[in-house]
């Protein structure tokens, strides 16, 4: 796990390693171990390592093979590399390290643009091919690692943080409208390849990038989730089987592949809970896990550690218990901000932030469940949505799911952003697509394929990396997704949802775990906003800064100020509190 960076030129001048330079050093956090650079000619490449896989010097980074004119920066870990590099020694390839990123090298070279398919992991990297004068970047099939790109004149720069191009400079910082409408109407998922800020793209989950030295580019997607139901219909236990089968692999590939120790983010739900206990029915021994908790509010507990400590309870994990207090998460918030390469509503980012610093002063990698309820439908809006009748796929999911309707989306912006329905007809597209079944089969995958890349999934990698703590997700293994995905909804969706977890966790669990009411990372003072929590948000929202930006209608605003605890979303977030992130992280970021 690492943070990369490169610049590409196409007008026969040499790449600047003064701004590779100016990006590394935004990138030092996720890399604490190493940082390096390299350049030929238009290409230059930066990298910062956090060691997990190889710990040599071998496998540091920008790693080059002069022999077969290639130049490697990667980010991630790809689980499957010993299969590969056996293959790929069978075929006369020499090696010198012990890693996977060599691995990526040779398969590019063997393989071409086809090496991505081979890949289990979560990766973002780039390979510069010398020979042919081109430059290769691909990224996983869910997104779970970043990689942001942008251009400027006859130059294209990416990096794993948006931070580090504005370091380099030269990117259009203005707000892209379609973005900003995505924003606030899918819980800050901006769907690639858009950002909030217009001078910023991302590569989709699942795509890869070709470019050569001249400018010329191809782009192509290489993975698609299909969510059809087998020719010969498995039965109930042989789809609870199979699953469990898939979860062991996943959950014990993420566990053997590190030459460091690898621990749980232990949250006390069902998800994280059944990692501890698959990593104990795996022989996994010593097992380190990690729980955090805040400060109750009337409405809600700011903590699970009642559940936490029956896991821990029966696998006898070495396990820390941290209690954060209101004061210091309002005191860290802007630390939190400023690690958000988007900006992000979920108010657990800020937990995520306080649990990883101190995971990381412990272990290098960490495992956590992020996934399992879109994978397996475990939130309580899809029942809702499943139980619709009437309307189009788009009403229906809408229902139950946008934040805001574009009525209400045109009240809160200003003539300036309020233009067309850009997220209904994003969403109506990939609801519509091919190769889903049913309707709830076409909500499961737009969930695991956009929604969860830039919620969820970006927000523990962020928060996780900005202290050097690798976080790892086995629920989103693409074979274990691509079983799932196959899996009749009305099986996943029983029993409130997630029932084949809760089938295999049965024995393996407390049934006072499997069967709680489904819960959330508690962040209380960000859902019930008041006291100092208020002030912060109206001082940020009130500010010239905000005022001169001209984003919000005051009169929306108003009547959000006058009652902060009264405007909830359909999915429960604090529509206050989307707003004022969103200007605290621009204030933040484009200063």
């Amino acid at each position: 796990m690492c943070g990369i960076c490169g610049e590409l030129r196409f007008d026969g001048m040499p790449a600047s390693l003064e701004s590779i330079q100016s990006m590394m050093a935004e990138l030092a956090r996720r890399g604490p171990d190493h940082g390096g650079s390299y350049s030929d000619g238009a290409l230059a490449f930066g990298h910062r390592r956090l060691a997990i896989i190889d710990l040599s010097v071998r496998s540091n980074q920008p790693m080059v093979d002069a022999e077969l004119g290639l130049a490697l920066v990667f980010n991630g870990t790809i689980y499957n590399y010993r299969a590969l590099r056996r293959e790929l020694q069978d075929q006369g390839y020499r090696f010198f390290s012990e890693g996977d990123s060599e691995v990526i090298l040779k398969a590019w070279h063997a393989w071409g643009t086809g090496c991505v398919e081979r890949l289990h992991g979560m990766f973002a990297f780039a390979v510069w091919d010398a020979n042919q004068r081109v430059l290769f970047l691909a990224r996983d099939r869910f997104g779970i690692k970043p990689l942001y790109w942008s251009e400027q004149g006859r130059a294209l720069r990416f990096a794993s943080h948006p931070q580090a191009l504005l370091a380099a400079g030269g990117v259009e910082t203005a707000i892209d409208p379609v973005a900003l409408h995505n924003l606030f109407t899918l819980h800050a998922v901006v769907p690639a390849p858009r950002t909030i800020l217009k001078g910023v793209r991302k590569l989709a989950p699942g795509h890869w990038l070709r470019l050569d030295a001249s400018g010329g580019r191809t782009e192509q997607a290489y993975w698609h989730l299909s969510a059809t139901r087998p020719e010969r219909p498995p039965s109930e236990s042989e789809w609870l089987e199979s699953i469990h089968a898939a979860l062991r692999h996943a959950v014990k590939i993420r566990s053997e592949v590190a030459d460091v120790p690898v621990g749980v983010l232990l949250s006390g739900g069902l998800d994280s809970s059944l990692l501890v206990a698959l990593l104990a029915e795996a022989g996994v021994s010593d097992l380190r896990t990690f729980s955090v908790g805040f400060e109750d509010t009337p409405e809600e507990a700011g903590s699970e550690f009642q559940y936490s400590d029956l896991v821990v309870e029966r696998y006898g994990t070495r396990h820390r218990k941290f209690l954060v207090p209101n004061d210091q998460v309002l005191r860290r918030l802007p630390e939190a901000i400023d690690a958000m390469a988007e900006p992000m509503f979920g108010q657990d980012a800020v937990a995520f932030y306080l649990l990883a610093e101190q995971v990381a002063r412990e272990i290098k990698v960490v495992q956590s469940g992020q996934g399992a309820d879109e994978v397996f439908g475990g939130y309580f809006w899809y029942p809702r949505m499943r139980d619709e009748t009437g309307g189009s796929r788009l009403e229906r999911f809408a229902r139950h799911y946008f934040d805001r309707d574009h009525a209400e989306y045109r009240r809160l912006v200003t003539d300036d952003y309020a233009g067309a329905d850009h997220t209904s007809a994003l969403i109506a597209e990939r609801l519509d697509a091919p190769d889903a079944d049913e309707f709830m089969d076409a909500v499961l995958r737009l969930d695991v394929t956009t929604l969860i890349v830039d919620d969820p999934v970006k927000r523990v990698d962020n928060m996780t990396m900005a202290w050097g703590l690798e976080a790892r997700v086995p629920f989103l293994d693409h074979q274990l997704v691509e079983l799932a995905a196959r899996c009749p909804p009305e099986l996943k969706l029983r029993e409130g949802g997630k029932y084949p977890l809760k089938a295999l966790a049965r024995g393996l669990l407390p049934d006072a775990v499997i069967d709680r009411p489904k819960g959330y990372f508690p962040m209380p003072a960000l859902k019930y906003v008041r006291g100092p929590f208020l002030e912060l948000m109206r001082d940020a929202l009130t500010s010239r800064a905000s005022r001169e930006r001209g984003l919000y209608r005051p009169a929306y605003l108003d009547q959000l100020l006058d009652a902060p605890d009264l405007h909830h979303t359909r999915i429960q977030g604090n529509k206050l509190w989307h707003l004022a992130l969103l200007e605290l992280w621009l204030q933040r970021h484009l200063a």
